[in-house]
């Protein structure tokens, strides 16, 4: 990506870029020659680095109104400027409605949509005096766009995470851009936790229609198209990263019964 596109001089901000997915969204964004700064609430175990640089960690709690804007003052007052926010960080255990408990489901659409709007708010003061305005991306998923059994939460936030963007294209047009990424199944360092082993992961690659299970890379290359001015006239859009989807149960339940009949 960064052979095409020249992110040099521009600064992002990565939530929770310290690992899985916000690292490779982080690295992609080095390697198109940006000024990267990640954040989250503990530091990461290693430095994110790519094409010889390292992203720089400052660490906050997005959640709390008035961190999130000290946050972005000190980005503005560090670096000059603020070009591209992803809002990345967020993530929910498997856990059925019924086990839970309102106040824990409650924490996840915090973390999941709550944050990212404060996040938002704070880097839209920064960008709105900008020459050249910015750019925020939201980073969804799947799970908010068909049913989501055992992280319903979490589908239900990233669901209106997504509307949330489409409004902030309209309300913060035409000197902020706000798009989502919507990402499909991603193999990260975790994915061992919710698909097992190195053969449970290849079966579940073999779901998706392209063979495989996303690569953080995949999803930090759609943001960095997302950001820079080849996207110029991409606003209120969302982008789905998920290899062509699912393939729906009824064609599997199909193939048995042609096969029934058929003998």
């Amino acid at each position: 990506m960064a052979a095409i596109i020249d992110l040099s001089g521009c600064v992002t901000v990565v939530t929770g870029g310290t690992r899985g997915v916000g690292a490779g969204i982080a690295r992609a964004f080095l390697e198109a020659g940006a000024e990267v700064v990640t954040c989250a609430r503990r530091p990461p175990d290693r430095p994110v680095r790519a094409a010889g640089r390292t992203a720089r960690f400052l660490p906050v709690d997005l959640r709390d109104a008035g961190a999130a804007d000290a946050f972005f003052d000190r980005v503005r007052h560090e670096y000059g400027r603020l070009d591209t926010l992803v809002n990345n960080a967020g993530g929910t255990p498997f856990r059925m409605l019924g086990e839970g408990g309102a106040a824990r489901h409650a924490r996840v659409v915090g973390l999941n949509l709550l944050a990212p709007l404060t996040a938002s708010l704070a880097a839209y003061e920064v960008m709105r005096g900008q020459d050249r305005g910015g750019t925020i991306l939201m980073i969804g998923s799947v799970s908010g766009t068909r049913p989501s059994p055992g992280t319903a939460a979490y589908g239900a936030a990233k669901a209106g995470l997504d509307h949330l963007a489409r409004s902030m294209a309209v309300e913060w047009a035409p000197r902020v851009r706000v798009n989502t990424v919507v990402p499909g199944m991603v193999r990260t360092e975790l994915s061992h936790l919710h698909y097992g082993d190195e053969d449970g992961i290849a079966a579940v690659g073999r779901t998706v229609p392209l063979g495989r299970l996303a690569a953080p890379a995949d999803i930090g290359d759609a943001c960095v198209f997302l950001a820079c001015d080849r996207a110029a006239y991409i606003s209120g859009a969302s982008l789905h990263v998920h290899g062509g989807g699912e393939r729906p149960a009824f064609l599997d339940a199909a193939d048995v019964n042609q096969q029934a009949a058929a003998e």
